[in-house]
């Protein structure tokens, strides 16, 4: 028998975010892997012991990725909007599809995990997907749509700019681990990702050390109610390796944070102008 959607009480704290930026602005950053945070009945459903979650918590969070995107935004001369996962991934994973047509369902990552990034179990065969889906998956995809569509009726169009890190050495999770790992990957979409966008974020990231399109990690994220519908619409994914801000894993930041918040926010103040 399915598990009630109410088996998982309304959490105590938002499970996401929405922080308000300048009415003129276009320009979302969606942080949506940056947080360690499992409810405890969700830690309930989760099979690992508390040195093993913790060690995959390191492995599988974005870290430090919230205070880029916080540092950028009140740097930008036009402050940006904010969409903030408050929950690990772990829980549910926003840019996923929670049907079959996501592809890392087959390493048992979809909108809810079932595997580790090593593919070690993290929840017991056969756990139903669908309270967790309705819990959080669900309202997150449905505040993030508002958000859009609040940027499309306020500026007459949205700019998302996903922030991601992403480590050093590829996980047995990755399905296109073996690709390049440039120090900045710009994940795009042929829809949503117009080349005047990748162009800036290329200008801007040119002092990392080289950045890459598409690989170890491609695409990016617009909710579904626009997604390959509205050209006002753009997005573009920001995949930064992680040994270039950062102590892997799940170590403390450096100073290579700055200066990807420095170029976060000019990327921000040129893609803010129309």
């Amino acid at each position: 028998m399915n598990e009630p959607s109410d088996a998982f009480p309304p959490p105590s704290e938002p499970s996401f975010r929405l922080l308000p930026g300048d009415p003129r602005s276009p320009v979302i950053l969606h942080v949506p892997h940056s947080s360690r945070m499992i409810p405890a009945p969700v830690r309930a459903g989760i099979v690992l012991d508390d040195d093993a979650l913790g060690s995959e918590l390191d492995h599988i969070t974005d870290a430090h990725t919230a205070e880029l995107a916080a540092s950028a935004a009140h740097s930008a001369s036009v402050t940006p909007w904010r969409f903030v996962n408050a929950l690990s991934r772990l829980v549910i994973d926003p840019e996923r599809f929670p049907d079959e047509r996501e592809e890392m369902l087959a390493v048992g990552m979809g909108a809810v995990y079932t595997r580790t990034t090593h593919r070690a179990h993290l929840r017991p065969d056969g756990t139903d997907p669908a309270p967790l889906i309705d819990r959080y998956f669900t309202p997150y995809a449905r505040a993030m749509t508002e958000a859009v569509a609040d940027r499309l009726a306020a500026t007459g169009r949205a700019v998302v700019v996903d922030v991601h890190s992403y480590p050093t050495r590829p996980l047995p999770y990755e399905l296109h681990g073996d690709g390049p790992r440039p120090p900045v990957c710009l994940g795009t979409d042929t829809f949503h990702t117009p080349p005047g966008l990748l162009t800036a974020a290329r200008t801007v990231f040119a002092g990392f050390g080289g950045t890459g399109i598409d690989s170890p990690f491609a695409s990016t994220y617009v909710p579904l109610e626009f997604y390959g519908r509205d050209a006002r619409v753009s997005a573009l994914m920001i995949e930064i390796r992680r040994d270039g801000y950062m102590t892997e894993p799940g170590g403390p930041s450096g100073a290579g944070l700055d200066r990807l918040a420095t170029a976060l926010t000019e990327l921000i103040d040129t893609v803010s102008v129309p």
